[in-house]
């Protein structure tokens, strides 16, 4: 597919292991639904997917309550 260019922004979640001073493995997880949502790829609709809001909830915990991401929907917990 041919570039967007349209900005991206992603939460990351990166898990590296140590042995001896040295990195032996580092693995790198990021929601790619996520990104596909802010390029114009995957419709969010029905699914639990919120697009760049959850990078900045990541920046700004307090901001927005966290169960506001999943929308108005939502049932909450059981």
């Amino acid at each position: 597919m041919p570039p967007t260019g349209k900005p991206v922004r992603l939460a990351v979640c990166v898990v590296a292991g140590f042995r001896d001073g040295r990195l032996t493995h580092e693995h790198i997880y990021w929601d790619q639904a996520s990104v596909l949502v802010q390029v114009g790829l995957l419709d969010p609709a029905g699914l639990p997917v919120v697009g760049a809001e959850q990078a900045d909830k990541l920046l700004a915990p307090r901001a927005v309550p966290a169960n506001a991401l999943l929308g108005p929907d939502w049932p909450g917990p059981p």
